[in-house]
């Protein structure tokens, strides 16, 4: 049965009786019944709340596939929705082309788990601080969960602002269909509740180092700095942007609490997990047991302990590892890593090795045989989040996936947030604030060395002109940041937003003005709608929560 409000009450309590007699046995409750406080009762009960709160930041499926990234990847420049053919994930397919409504469900499940995360966040803030600490918890403890709660409310509300705007907003555990129905706030309004949160969770939190090793990938005291650098970044408060940053580079990075791995995909393999380099990734874990409907009941949100992005953006090869196609790199994300020529031959001499280490291809011969390799002409897969020990083997190599317990998932975490996004975001923040630059260079230059890449200034770029690619010297800051955030964590789900930030996605996804929309192939320029400035930058509130709730559309939809 579908969900008839915006809010999920997780745990069970007993009605209340309000009357105004003098009778005190009417204002007593019933026999047998249950109240919040009956379950607080221990430490253990507070832990399990805030672990409960991480839950619904793993959830891909429920009446549709709903992962964030077909927002930040598929609707930027970077991806194409892939899969079988068009109709494939029709959802997907109108939000690559800006043909969404609102009746979208992949828009109307992201919506909903995010407000289920939300709740189970609001119940740990109101019952953790009443738990009397006990052999499972100290008070030192309780704090830190407590800044967890507060980390993950923020991140849900930024979740939910980055791609609708404005968004109702509640603190508070609703438990009376009386509350059911909140107000649409501002956007301005949520992000200064994402910053107070953000600001008590760094307060609350631990430093990485001082979590057990099987508490690894819990929020950090480096990941709510992390939060709040980019959280001012969307903002344009370029001063507090900087100013967390710097925090974060003096307390975290220069502490050795983070650093970058020495080798690139060491960030994309399941023994990279909670590395070195990661800020906060979303957890998951190997499960034999089915995702989707049938007699034991299973199915719908709550149910995901693997990420079903794996197999979904594996390549369709065929055979017990195939995937299903979605989510392809762009040639026009292929096309950014640089590449160097020997001017007297015209031979490449250097090309980024990022380029193969994010985007792999099926070989020629498989391309000929399987046309479900290629999506209006373009076969390329999504290598990150492949789960492989093999990532510069062909799409179509048998040996280049890893067996899945489960058929349709694998235990491969998410990266929200790695070292190196910090670092360029610290180093956009000084550009657009009026920084230190040398600084802002000293950040940029430790991400393209750790690839031996050429440091800035001094390398060049393709660019498209409108009618082909030239060459040009990269010599001004911020488009060198720009340019790096787009290689160094492509396919990572960053790119649209960032497009968003930068008030350039009209710029770059216009497919008449020249830029992302030329340089792809004339089927995909068939299927794409025209970007409308000041519409197509937020995704529309979903009608069904709209009807449940009244609230104000955004505009154009």
């Amino acid at each position: 049965m579908k969900v008839k409000h915006i809010f999920t009450v997780l745990c069970s309590t007993a009605a209340l009786l309000s009357t105004t007699s003098c009778n005190d046995w009417l204002t007593e409750e019933s026999p047998g019944s249950t109240s919040l406080k009956d379950f607080f009762t221990s430490g253990m009960t507070a832990i399990q709340s805030v672990n409960a709160c991480y839950t619904p930041l793993a959830w891909e499926y429920n009446y549709t596939y709903c992962s964030e990234w077909y927002v930040g990847d598929v609707a930027s420049d970077d991806a194409l929705k892939g899969g079988q053919n068009t109709s494939d994930m029709a959802n997907a397919y109108d939000m690559e082309n800006f043909k969404t409504n609102a009746n979208n469900d992949l828009l109307l499940d992201f919506y909903r788990a995010q407000y289920q995360g939300i709740a189970r966040c609001n119940l740990a803030l109101q019952e953790v601080p009443g738990v009397t600490p006990d052999e499972n918890l100290t008070e030192e403890r309780k704090s830190c969960l407590l800044g967890e709660a507060y980390f993950m409310r923020a991140l849900y509300y930024f979740r939910l602002v980055r791609i609708f705007g404005g968004v109702p907003y509640t603190n508070v555990v609703i438990d009376s269909s009386d509350d059911w129905q909140q107000s649409r706030q501002s956007a301005d309004y949520i992000y200064d509740r994402i910053i107070e949160d953000l600001i008590q969770a760094e307060r609350l939190l631990w430093n990485k180092s001082e979590y057990p090793a099987t508490d690894l990938g819990r929020a950090t005291k480096g990941a709510a700095q992390a939060m709040l650098l980019k959280v001012y970044l969307y903002r344009h408060d370029y001063p507090n942007a900087i100013a967390w940053g710097r925090t974060f580079m003096e307390q975290q990075y220069d502490t050795g609490e983070y650093d970058l791995f020495p080798n690139y995909y060491d960030n994309f393999t399941l023994a990279g997990e909670n590395g070195i380099e990661s800020v906060f990734e979303i957890q998951y874990m190997e499960n034999e047991q089915s995702d989707y409907g049938g007699n034991n009941g299973e199915g719908g949100f709550g149910y995901t302990r693997g990420t079903f992005t794996t197999i979904m953006t594996r390549a369709r090869t065929g055979g017990a590892n195939a995937g299903w196609g979605l989510n392809h790199p762009t040639q026009n994300l292929y096309d950014e890593f640089e590449v160097t020529y020997d001017p007297a031959t015209g031979n490449e001499t250097w090309h980024d090795p990022r380029r193969e280490y994010t985007i792999c291809a099926p070989s020629p011969e498989a391309v000929n045989i399987n046309a479900e390799l290629t999506y209006l002409g373009n076969s390329y897969n999504n290598n990150k989040t492949a789960y492989t020990d093999n990532p510069l083997a062909s799409s179509d190599d048998p040996a280049k996936y890893i067996a899945l317990d489960h058929p349709s998932r694998s235990p491969m975490n998410y990266r929200l947030i790695r070292l190196s996004d910090v670092m360029l975001m610290y180093a956009e923040a000084l550009v657009e604030g009026g920084g230190d630059q040398s600084v802002a260079t000293t950040m940029l230059n430790a991400v393209r060395d750790r690839v031996g890449a050429p440091l800035y200034p001094g390398y060049e770029i393709r660019k498209w002109n409108g009618s082909s690619y030239v060459t040009d010297e990269v010599s001004d800051l911020r488009e060198a940041i720009r340019h790096e955030r787009r290689v160094e964590l492509g396919m990572e789900g960053h790119r649209w937003f960032d497009l968003c930030r930068w008030d350039i996605a009209y710029e770059v996804m216009n497919k008449e003005n020249g830029s992302y929309g030329s340089t792809e192939s004339e089927e995909v320029r068939a299927e794409m709608a025209m970007f409308i400035k000041g519409k197509h930058e937020l995704f529309p509130i979903p009608a069904e929560e709209i009807n449940l709730n009244p609230m104000e559309q955004n505009p154009g939809y």
